[in-house]
């Protein structure tokens, strides 16, 4: 794998993320109407154009503690997320401006009960948003070399810091097993399709009920399914579903990202995941370069690849 493929996925993410800020919780009829076809601002958030959400702020905070500890320490994840909440660390403009409920709640435990991090997160079925697979793109490049059970422990560890239901864990599990084939070279479908018999092979048997959810991205053909069939709400299963239909039904970056945030309601976190994969496989070149350079902190962003690549290539 090449450390290039490091800002494929991280840059593909963050364009994405920021094309949906300006619409985040617009419906998917308005954007029919009006849709988002280049790098905007303002809108939702009152924020400039190229500015990204807290899903890149919390995917930042992972790669730099990933940089500077040979194992992941979730304690210095923890105090990271805590100080991008309470002091603006990695914002793109010195404050945070959207925060999920279920992370918010999470970042309060970690120092008000003395908590392990990783039992911090929420485990009851209203805890299922997409916090914790907005962020987990990272552990890829970081565990790409291990099996599966012990990477798999590991994305349970960090998403639990802030999600800790099995759904939600399961759901980091298989975006992570579909960006490993994608980071080999493996078209998208064949991406799922390798996805689809590593955790059916892992949990199809063990956790029926909760795999009973994940039927559609397992078992049904989900690239034939229409638009109004596919939910883009912040429910992980719906956030996964959207992204992968989102790579599956289009050829390009540009217009996977901008389908995804087109679907209205959670769009920069839509965009943000089909954005990672999309700029996995189409690479970094595919990208439209205004959209990159209109990322704020653009130069903090590319230090800290450089930073990660080192410990990821």
């Amino acid at each position: 794998m090449k450390q290039s493929k490091v800002r494929d996925g991280v840059f593909g993410f963050c364009v994405g993320d920021a094309l949906g800020v300006p619409v985040e919780f617009l419906s998917r009829s308005s954007l029919t109407k009006d849709p988002v076809e280049d790098m905007i601002g303002y809108g939702s958030h009152s924020q400039p154009a190229g500015t990204w959400s807290d899903d890149s702020s919390l995917l930042f905070c992972l790669m730099e503690s990933a940089a500077l500890y040979p194992q992941i320490d979730l304690v210095d994840l923890a105090d990271r997320f805590t100080k991008w909440y309470k002091e603006g660390y990695w914002t793109p403009h010195g404050v945070v401006f959207d925060v999920g409920i279920a992370t918010a709640e999470a970042i309060g435990r970690f120092k008000q009960h003395c908590i392990r991090p990783d039992f911090a997160g929420g485990a009851d079925e209203y805890s299922n948003g997409n916090g914790s697979l907005m962020r987990i793109l990272p552990l890829a490049y970081l565990l790409k070399d291990e099996s599966f059970e012990d990477r798999a422990a590991i994305i349970a560890q960090v998403s639990s810091l802030t999600h800790r239901h099995r759904v939600s864990i399961i759901a980091c599990v298989m975006y992570v097993e579909l960006t490993l084939h994608l980071l080999e070279g493996a078209t998208p479908s064949e991406s799922v399709s390798r996805m689809r018999e590593t955790i059916l092979s892992a949990y199809g048997y063990e956790e029926r009920q909760v795999m009973a959810r994940f039927d559609r991205l397992l078992k049904d053909d989900l690239a034939a399914l229409p638009m109004e069939d596919i939910e883009s709400s912040g429910y992980v299963i719906h956030t996964l579903e959207a992204s992968i239909w989102s790579l599956l039904t289009t050829e390009s970056y540009k217009d996977a990202v901008l389908r995804a945030v087109n679907l209205g309601d959670d769009t920069d976190t839509t965009g943000a995941v089909t954005g990672g994969l999309a700029g996995i496989y189409y690479g970094l070149e595919s990208i439209p370069a205004e959209w990159i350079n209109d990322l704020a902190r653009l130069g903090d962003i590319e230090d800290l690849c450089r930073r990660f690549e080192a410990v990821a290539g």
